[in-house]
């Protein structure tokens, strides 16, 4: 009986826990279905966000992108202003200068405009000096002729002093006179010990001899129709070795070279040549300043002790002929300025 009770007690708190049990276990599963359906909405609001944020990041890239492509939209732009603005400038210098260029072309025409008077009026001249030119060429034959004439002078003034050498040399060589004939100069030597003893000026007697054969025969040359009028001067230098002080020599050489003139102006010549002589002859001493050296360089002293009889022509009266000549040839007709 007692153990009947007992299990009718616990059959009592078996039905009620059951109870309890079904309860508990409907409240779990409920509690169960809130918290999986929390967290698939949860999982689905982090799948919705990382999304989301995966499309922010993608946009922000693209405005990244997008604002430095604005960026170097903004620099090009300013560039290409900056350009514009350089354009606009060169632009602006160019428009001036057309201006300034039309200012000059407005200018080059009223230049224009007065050259074509000028050239029409140089057509007028020119067919003036075309009739002037037509008498010049007359007259330019006539020159031509006294320019070969002049020519023909002056070649002959040019060659005076070649041919007067010449003919020393030859009428010397004809008359057997002994002398040294420069062929450059005409320049004619004689040895002073022929002339003078030794630091005397007395002419010795061969030496007389000597100028008396030399000195007609010099003359017919220098002083003969064909070249008195270009003969400036003759000139009788005396020359001493190194011997004896500088001054001394100059005495000694002007006193020699002053008794040869003496006696040259006191023979017998010719009247003409006579006072023609007086009007040119010069007698200079030169001491020992013109040594004669051997080919060893040291000196020749019987060659330095010598006489030269030396002539100038007439530079000046020929120069100025020829000038004249010149000046002659040069004043023909002035074909661009007409008539002379």
């Amino acid at each position: 009986m007692a153990r009947q009770h007992v299990h009718n007690r616990r059959a009592g708190r078996g039905n009620g826990g059951t109870s309890w049990i079904s309860y508990s276990d409907i409240m779990a599963a409920l509690v169960l279905v809130f918290v999986l359906f929390l967290v698939y909405n949860l999982y689905q609001y982090n799948q919705m966000l990382q999304t989301k944020t995966r499309e922010l990041e993608s946009q922000q890239i693209l405005l990244t992108s997008q604002q430095k492509q604005l960026e170097d939209q903004a620099v090009i732009l300013i560039l290409q202003q900056s350009d514009l603005d350089a354009a606009t400038a060169a632009l602006a210098q160019v428009q001036l200068d057309l201006e300034e260029q039309k200012k000059q072309l407005d200018q080059q025409t009223i230049i224009l405009i007065g050259k074509q008077d000028e050239l029409d009026e140089a057509k007028a001249t020119l067919a003036m000096r075309e009739t002037e030119l037509n008498a010049l060429q007359l007259q330019l034959s006539t020159q031509k002729e006294l320019f070969d004439e002049q020519t023909r002078k002056l070649e002959d003034m040019v060659g005076v002093r070649s041919r007067i050498i010449r003919e020393l040399s030859a009428v010397l060589t004809q008359n057997r006179i002994s002398a040294q004939v420069d062929p450059n100069t005409g320049d004619i030597l004689l040895d002073s010990k022929i002339f003078f003893q030794t630091n005397s000026s007395d002419i010795r007697e061969d030496g007389q001899m000597l100028l008396n054969s030399f000195i007609p025969v010099y003359l017919s040359v220098l002083l003969g129709d064909e070249y008195k009028d270009y003969v400036g001067e003759i000139i009788i230098e005396g020359h001493t070795d190194s011997t004896g002080t500088f001054l001394k020599n100059l005495q000694l050489s002007q006193a020699r070279a002053l008794e040869v003139a003496e006696y040259c102006l006191t023979m017998d010549l010719p009247p003409q040549q006579q006072q023609l002589l007086q009007t040119i002859l010069t007698a200079k001493g030169r001491s020992s300043n013109d040594l004669v050296l051997n080919p060893d360089g040291t000196e020749n002293k019987e060659a330095s002790r010598r006489v030269e009889f030396k002539f100038s022509l007439k530079d000046s009266e020929m120069i100025e002929e020829m000038n004249r000549i010149l000046t002659m040839t040069d004043s023909g007709p002035d074909l661009a300025g007409g008539a002379p």
